[in-house]
């Protein structure tokens, strides 16, 4: 596609310098940018992208994308623009051909329950059909290729060359978490989805959406037209009231998902144990029965969504309870720690990214199940510089449905660690039970362990998959999971001393 045809499609408002050679790709990155490469220059919060754009034309860049007027006679074209943000999308998805036109594109949204969602959807579509690409909080993979992701929802840039790449592959679905943050600056634009999933809506990032309101309009963006289309379904959890809420507005077909016989996809019971779920979900095309080894009356929702979508990908109910069974765990979501040293504890540790206060709610609800008459023992914390309003309401969960909580800290960022704790303390305070303050996370984490008895179950949550401590500006190496298993081999080196 050459620049002239592309500053048409992204319809620019003035364009200057060559603009007959090739675009071959669009980032905005400069040091991403190759030869053939669009560079789209934002300027963000902390950073103008027009300082790099030097290095863009070094490193190959064929035109500047902009907001501001042509400036610089060192670019060999400048193409200005409204919206930089939404021509990133627009020029991306033009240069590798709209390939979200040519998969089936499924984007899953909702507070709680994107990423094990995500994971079900995938491996019921690797059941259907043989390979798949998935983009989400914990890796970017298409076929059997995968990296670390560093975004839940990559820049829209980034989305269109690996849904390029995951067409080229022979990949004809993908999945992909869609996060509010991610709608909101324009990464989910361009992109056409064949199902929307809409999991729940709780109390998170009120800090950048300030109001449940605004946090809801902008999930809502993805089923009702605003990004540009609507999608083909949508599937949408109506046991949630923001849920119901949508119903009413989502655009093109819509499958119901939740408990009892009032919704299209639903079930009526499940059992649970430590093995996992068992129960018998009702359909339009029938019932099928649903053996998973994930573990939580929480998770049954997340099955319902992915046999919802499932169905409306055209998979076959044999294939949808194919893919629910051989999605065996996702990493850091009620993950059992497991080692030769866990295998000679009597308790169970488990590692889940709980960070909200209705997540930290249902995985402790969940721990209670399995721990039976024991005890429950909670390790938790809250992220600084992140939605202070959970932080109260967080400590009063912990305190009310654990036997012993302890508050340590998790990524505390730029915010002081004692500060956080303190907001904590307010909702820990409520209760008038006691609980355990110890503000470095290993420390908490070992007493937690060497605390446990005979049946008991230590949640460790917040972080979950993720294998850093982000204090100050500085992000070092933490892994709960790691972490655990040195303080499990502790415990038994010091009672065979």
């Amino acid at each position: 596609m050459t620049l002239d045809t592309l500053s048409q499609e992204i319809q620019a408002t003035t364009v200057s310098g060559r603009l007959d050679v090739e675009a071959l790709d669009v980032t905005h990155d400069s040091r991403a940018c190759v030869p053939g490469s669009v560079f789209v220059a934002i300027r963000g919060e902390k950073t103008d992208a027009h300082q790099f754009i030097p290095q863009a034309v070094e490193r190959g860049a064929i035109a500047v994308v902009s907001e501001l007027p042509y400036r610089d006679e060192i670019v060999p074209a400048w193409v200005q623009v409204s919206d930089a943000r939404a021509s990133l999308a627009s020029s991306a998805a033009a240069v590798h051909g709209h390939p979200s036109e040519r998969l089936k594109l499924v984007g899953i949204t909702g507070t709680n329950g994107k990423t094990t969602t995500a994971h079900l959807v995938d491996s019921i579509i690797r059941a259907s059909e043989g390979t798949s690409a998935m983009f989400g909080t914990i890796a970017h993979r298409v076929g059997d290729e995968a990296a670390v992701a560093l975004n839940t929802t990559p820049e829209s840039s980034d989305i269109q060359r690996m849904l390029r790449r995951a067409l080229d592959a022979g990949c004809r679905s993908a999945v992909m978490e869609v996060s509010s943050h991610a709608i909101e600056l324009r990464r989910a634009d361009a992109l056409k989805f064949a199902v929307a999933v809409f999991t729940n809506l709780t109390r998170d990032h009120l800090d950048y959406h300030r109001t449940m309101d605004n946090y809801f309009a902008a999930k809502e963006k993805l089923f009702n037209g605003s990004l540009g289309s609507y999608p083909g379904v949508s599937v949408i959890n109506v046991d949630d009231e923001y849920g119901r809420k949508l119903f009413k507005t989502a655009k093109g077909d819509r499958i119901t998902y939740g408990f009892g016989n009032r919704t299209d996809v639903g079930t009526d019971d499940f059992t649970m144990s430590g093995e996992g779920l068992r129960f018998t979900a009702n359909t339009p095309a029938g019932s099928v029965e649903i053996a998973s080894r994930l573990v939580g009356r929480f998770h049954v929702h997340n099955i319902l969504a992915a046999i919802a979508t499932g169905l409306a990908l055209g998979a076959s109910l044999e294939s949808i309870a194919k893919g629910v069974t051989e999605c065996r765990t996702v990493s850091g979501r009620f993950e059992q720690v497991t080692s030769p040293e866990s295998r000679r504890m009597p308790f169970t540790v488990i590692v889940d990214y709980a960070h909200t206060d209705d997540a930290l709610r249902n995985v402790l609800q969940t721990a209670r199940e399995v721990a039976g008459g024991n005890r429950v023992i909670a390790v938790f914390g809250c992220g600084g510089d992140r939605d202070r309003t959970k932080r109260a309401p967080m400590g009063e969960l912990a305190a009310t449905l654990s036997d012993i909580a302890i508050v340590t800290s998790d990524n505390p960022r730029t915010e002081d660690p004692e500060a956080i704790i303190q907001d904590i303390e307010v909702g820990l305070k409520r209760t008038a039970r006691p609980y355990v303050k110890l503000t470095d996370r290993r420390e908490a984490i070992f007493r937690a362990i060497n605390d446990a008895r005979d049946g008991d179950v230590v949640l460790i949550a917040g972080k979950g998959h993720e294998t850093y401590q982000i204090i100050g500006e500085q992000k070092t190496h933490f892994d709960d999971h790691e972490v655990a298993r040195e303080a499990m081999e502790s415990r038994i080196a010091t009672s065979n001393q």
